[in-house]
């Protein structure tokens, strides 16, 4: 990173909020542009959102825009809030103020207006936050934000304490941090998040589920899920177990905490994947057991962790298709899939012939590979094979499931399978013996196994008579 000093003197603005600071400075107005923009310049990473505050009442900032041509909409104007629309894009224009008394540890009671910048800057959450730049002027940095963003730190504006009593998501929103930016968090800091954790309690799924999927999908979630489990605890509590436990056989070399937060950081950064790779292994705990040579072994483990990511996700705002196609993943995750056409295809079927889920069960168990001892590091090759034969199965078009079959109940009623369970089960097994390519997937074919299968289910029963 370059030093501060060279960067504070040029941040380049989308044309639009340089338009925007220039129609309010012509009117006679202050304004800065603030908060997560002026943190990412200053990083040199991309964001395209653009927060103005300014001196000016929301009344005078829509006079001002109109006057200039640009369209306004009264978005959040109890709170200052006008956004503003030029050229398609969209800006937040938000008067100076200060908040009031919190009492539901997530909004203030009220709002006032305030005169600065600096009393503005004031009830931000992190110092890395509380900066702001206007082209003419430079960068505001009244509580220290350059300086924690040449140290990678977050930390609270003034008192951590007061800070997360007031506004408990800033709680996740500081471990979010620590895996988008790889920045370590402040002592102080940390010890106030630790003493407001309960708090979280108090927030809305929706927002918990919002910031604990940005933090998965961060750049640095291994270092964060490493640091921040003690507070992430509040809100998945089945992390608590996997913290220390030790594994205790020769494919791990990490404990099942950092062994999961290993296996996220080496899925790529999708949800289904990295939300799966979460929770794939948080029924081990309860699995283990050593055997007489002192191994730890953990039979069905993979059972006991669909369960406890079944409950974890029913406290969060996850769509119910999105959580059971996770829990399919957990489920599966350590299944033996050999790289055959016949074992893809055993294991398209009990995906549902979902490939874009073999895709993630590929992902996932790469992932799985890098995060165990070195010597299973060979294991990242097979998933590539199941990949590849996978684009084989799909480029010769075949049958994985009863859509691509080549006969439907329609012929197997006609071929003389009574109406009712019957077909189902006949087309389940004519699907078996394609898959294991006992019978071609062409319509003669099968047939002729429907047949067979009619003779045999007919004999079973007339030996049970």
């Amino acid at each position: 990173m370059q030093r501060s000093d060279e960067l504070f003197d040029a941040i380049a603005l989308p044309p639009h909020a340089a338009r925007a600071l220039s129609v309010l400075g012509e009117a006679g107005y202050e304004a800065w542009c603030v908060g997560g923009f002026v943190r990412d310049a200053l990083l040199g990473r991309p964001c395209a959102d653009v927060d103005i505050a300014t001196d000016a009442p929301w009344r005078d900032v829509q006079r001002a825009f109109e006057a200039a041509g640009w369209r306004t909409h009264e978005t959040g104007t109890a709170h200052g809030t006008l956004t503003v629309v030029d050229e398609g894009e969209a800006l937040e224009i938000t008067t100076y103020r200060a908040d009031g008394a919190y009492t539901d540890a997530r909004h203030p009671e009220a709002v006032s207006f305030v005169r600065t910048i600096e009393e503005d800057l004031a009830r931000r959450d992190f110092t890395v936050n509380a900066l702001a730049y206007h082209p003419a002027r430079g960068i505001l940095d009244p509580y220290g934000g350059r300086a924690d963003l040449e140290a990678r730190a977050i930390r609270a504006v003034g008192d951590p304490a007061k800070r997360f009593s007031e506004d408990a998501l800033r709680i996740l929103r500081a471990c979010r941090f620590a895996s988008q930016l790889g920045f370590g968090i402040d002592a102080d800091t940390y010890a106030g998040m630790m003493a407001n954790k309960n708090q979280l309690l108090r927030i809305s799924a929706e927002r918990v589920t919002h910031e604990l999927e940005c933090l998965l999908l961060g750049e640095h979630v291994r270092e964060a899920l490493m640091g921040t489990v003690d507070v992430l605890a509040a809100v998945l509590p089945e992390l608590v177990a996997c913290k220390g436990f030790e594994q205790r056989t020769p494919y791990h070399i990490y404990d099942v905490l950092e062994h999961t937060a290993r296996v996220v950081q080496g899925t790529p950064p999708y949800p289904l994947v990295r939300w799966a790779a979460l929770f794939h292994d948080t029924g081990k705990p309860a699995a283990f057991f050593q055997d007489p040579e002192g191994t730890g072994h953990f039979y069905g483990h993979a059972k006991i962790s669909v369960r406890l990511a079944q409950c974890a996700m029913g406290r969060l705002a996850l769509s119910p298709a999105f959580v059971g196609r996770v829990l399919t993943l957990v489920r599966y995750h350590d299944d033996v899939v050999e790289p055959t056409s016949k074992s893809v295809k055993r294991a398209l079927a009990r995906l549902g012939g979902d490939v874009e889920l073999f895709r993630a069960l590929c992902d996932l168990k790469r992932g799985d590979a890098l995060a165990q001892a070195p010597q299973c590091a060979g294991r990242v090759a097979l998933a590539d094979e199941l990949d590849a034969v996978l684009d084989g199965v799909l480029e010769a078009d075949e049958a994985f499931t009863l859509k691509k079959l080549g006969i439907d109940g329609r012929d197997a009623m006609a071929a003389g399978i009574p109406q009712g369970p019957d077909v189902g089960a006949a087309l389940a097994a004519a699907l078996d013996a394609v898959i294991d390519e006992r019978v071609p997937n062409e319509r003669g074919a099968l047939l002729a196994f429907l047949d067979a299968w009619r003779a045999g289910r007919a004999a079973d029963c007339a030996e049970n008579v």
